[in-house]
């Protein structure tokens, strides 16, 4: 039991500084994320650090992978549970505008900012977030094509196409809500999301 405790207590504080890392990248970038500023905002010592993560790109892989639990905490296993179909393509979509406004993350995506950083860089890192990337696009076409088989959307959707306009409505409003008006920003992407479906709705939206 002693032993289970102590594996529980590392486990957490091996998350809390990777939730910590996780913020960090939002503001001062991915690629800028080091042991030796990871150390000096947690206030502990570089060779504590060193022992989880023996460099710099071993962290950054830990950090994808730690946002991409956040990602799943926050926002895909709430979507989860919406009714299949239509409201759970809204859900997803509302969450995912949910986690932004909560400001858990004070340069607003990680993703967003982690693939802006590293799409010309070839590496481990790139095609980590690359297959997140391509994770969470199949989760949404999977979920529109749940929508045409459930008979909420038309038959000829072309889900493909619709999970990049979803896509393209978060992005966007993550990054104009850093440089406008956060409400308009995320009022917008939900309006735009819920008119597209409206009108490949076979029966009006819930």
């Amino acid at each position: 039991m002693t032993v289970d405790g102590r594996v529980a207590r590392g486990d957490r504080t091996r998350a809390a500084v990777l939730d910590r890392a996780v913020a960090l990248a939002t503001a001062d970038g991915l690629d800028g994320l080091s042991l030796g500023q990871l150390a000096l905002a947690l206030g502990v010592s570089k060779s504590g650090l060193f022992a989880h993560w023996r460099s710099k790109e071993e962290l950054q892989l830990a950090t994808v992978e730690r946002a991409r639990e956040q990602w799943l905490e926050h926002v895909i296993r709430p979507a989860l549970q919406a009714p299949r179909g239509v409201r759970r393509l809204l859900a997803l979509h509302d969450h995912r505008l949910r986690f932004y406004e909560g400001g858990t993350l004070p340069g607003g995506c990680f993703f967003a900012n982690a693939e802006f950083e590293f799409n010309a860089r070839p590496g481990v890192v790139r095609d980590r977030l690359a297959e997140a990337f391509a994770e969470w696009m199949g989760l949404i076409e999977r979920l529109a094509r749940e929508a045409v088989e459930a008979g909420e959307l038309r038959a000829d959707t072309d889900t493909r196409q619709l999970a990049y306009e979803i896509e393209s409505f978060g992005l966007t409003a993550v990054m104009q809500a850093r440089l406008l008006s956060p409400d308009t920003a995320y009022r917008f992407a939900r309006q735009a999301v819920r008119d597209r479906l409206d009108r490949l709705s076979t029966g009006g939206l819930p």
